[in-house]
């Protein structure tokens, strides 16, 4: 989008009064994330942004002879509910914050927050303004007091996912909830919540897990990704109860009691650079009543094939799995994914340095893969992978989204249906290459090939030709494309 947008402000923002439905019908048919980017050029595009949105099943109803698919209405609205507005805490903000919540939107992110009066000025208007309808609030690095905290928890009892990844000023005192008035009404705030992040907090106990974990009773997705977890082994794991948790330390112990609490209704986990171990992993597979979809252990790196295996044996009902960087697993690891996780849609195995082809080549019994993340193994060259999951399969899986960003022993990709692509920092990918990815994959909407530093405005006119469907295309550090053929790409796949 940002490549076309000063194309479109020389045609439209000369002649924008009598331009404004032109304008409007044309961010229309824009994703939504742009159309959100587009608002910010000046505020008639604002305006135009903002009616295309009311717009767009009218427009489309109108096309169609009034005849409109009742799920494309349906995703529409799910699409407009998830564009999240990035607010910067200051003064400046106030007028866009009563903005939005005059539109009713429902998620949103507060950046720079802290204690200053600025950020409490700010933080009262988001509770009056956008808190009664509120769903979605990120909070992510920011330093808000507790009480502050609480106040504008209390004010938006509609959340559903909260992010407080790295506000460790929440934590440090140990005190947070410590009040059961005070605790009592949080909860009652935040009964509808799904989806808590408590991702990169280094001062968060067994305590201050506890206090806010029972607020939240109706919790079905939670992160502790880069949480310094302790481990304690041996077979008193999950045999404490909540007078035995620790003030001071977040312990693994602890996690197994609350999984145990909440088996049945918890479904998705993060415990990414944790340093789970082995036996952990073990432990956590097989708590009575767990049925986990989603799974993320991204750089544990201790654990085993043996871990996974079991792993897979224990949780046969994951769909997305994310085993990147854990740099003991090789082909083995790849080969129980295939056998034991059946109906597994997302696999990421990124940076499996160790995994070559052969693993690869056991991809082919997932029968339900819709993504795969192969970035960075560098011993993956590609024919094995096209044979398991490309066109020369009986019955290849849906498969939609690939990167084999960095797998520097590339030769082979075949992959018909496939939408998302990225072979970013492929410095040896030639325009020979590209061209029969193009063949390869022609269904391709979504592309990335930065620092591509071989590719030439020739070659990518010859692979261009075949993807008459992208839309998305990331041309980054390609050194040897010109500003013009980029940008006249770019503009042509919009």
């Amino acid at each position: 989008m940002t490549t076309i947008l000063p194309q479109l402000r020389q045609v439209f923002l000369p002649a924008l009064g009598d331009q404004s439905v032109m304008v409007t019908y044309i961010l229309s048919f824009l994703p939504l994330s742009d159309q959100k980017e587009a608002s910010l050029v000046s505020r008639a595009w604002y305006c135009a942004a903002q009616i295309a949105l009311r717009e767009m099943p009218a427009l489309r109803r109108e096309e169609t002879g009034g005849l409109v698919d009742p799920s494309v209405l349906r995703q529409l609205k799910l699409e407009q509910a998830s564009v999240q507005y990035n607010i910067p805490v200051s003064s400046a903000s106030l007028p866009a914050i009563k903005s939005l919540g005059l539109r009713g939107i429902t998620c949103i992110s507060l950046t720079n927050l802290d204690g200053s009066p600025a950020s409490l000025q700010v933080l009262r208007s988001v509770t009056h303004h956008l808190g009664p309808h509120l769903q979605s609030l990120c909070l992510g690095g920011g330093s808000p007091t507790e009480a502050s905290f609480v106040a504008l928890i209390l004010g938006c009892p509609a959340l559903r996912i909260l992010d407080l990844s790295g506000c460790n000023s929440l934590f440090t005192s140990g005190m947070l909830l410590a009040q059961p008035e005070t605790a009592q009404q949080v909860q009652q705030a935040l009964s509808g919540l799904r989806e808590l992040s408590l991702a990169s907090l280094r001062d968060l106990a067994d305590l201050s897990f506890n206090r806010l974990s029972s607020c939240a009773p109706c919790l079905e997705r939670l992160s502790l990704a880069y949480c310094h977890l302790t481990f304690q082994l041996g077979p008193a794991w999950g045999t404490i109860g909540p007078q035995d948790s620790s003030p001071s330390q977040l312990s693994f112990r602890n996690l197994l009691r609350f999984l145990k609490e909440r088996a049945g209704r918890l479904h998705a986990l993060d415990l990414s650079g944790t340093g789970l171990p082995p036996e952990a992993l073990r432990a956590l597979g097989q708590v009575a009543g767990l049925q986990l979809q989603e799974l993320s252990l991204h750089s544990c790196r201790d654990l085993s094939t043996e871990a996974v295996a079991a792993l897979c044996h224990q949780q046969p009902g994951l769909t997305s799995l994310d085993l990147s960087g854990c740099s003991e697993l090789a082909d083995g690891a790849v080969l129980a994914v295939s056998r034991g996780l059946r109906h597994l849609r997302r696999l990421s195995l990124r940076k499996l340095q160790r995994l070559t082809d052969a693993g690869c080549s056991a991809l082919g019994g997932l029968c339900e893969l819709q993504s795969l993340d192969l970035a960075e193994c560098c011993l993956v060259r590609g024919r094995e992978l096209a044979q398991s999951l490309g066109s020369v399969c009986a019955a290849p899986p849906p498969l939609a989204s690939l990167s084999l960003a960095y797998c520097s022993s590339l030769k082979v990709l075949q992959f018909p249906q496939l939408r998302q692509l990225s072979l970013s920092l492929l410095p040896a990918l030639t325009d020979k290459a590209l061209v029969a990815v193009a063949k390869g994959c022609p269904s391709l909407e979504r592309l990335a090939l930065s620092h591509c530093s071989l590719l030439s405005d020739q070659g990518w006119a010859q692979a261009a030709s075949s993807w008459p469907r992208l839309q998305h295309l990331n041309l980054s550090s390609c050194s040897q494309l010109t500003e013009q053929l980029s940008v006249s790409g770019a503009a042509h796949d919009k």
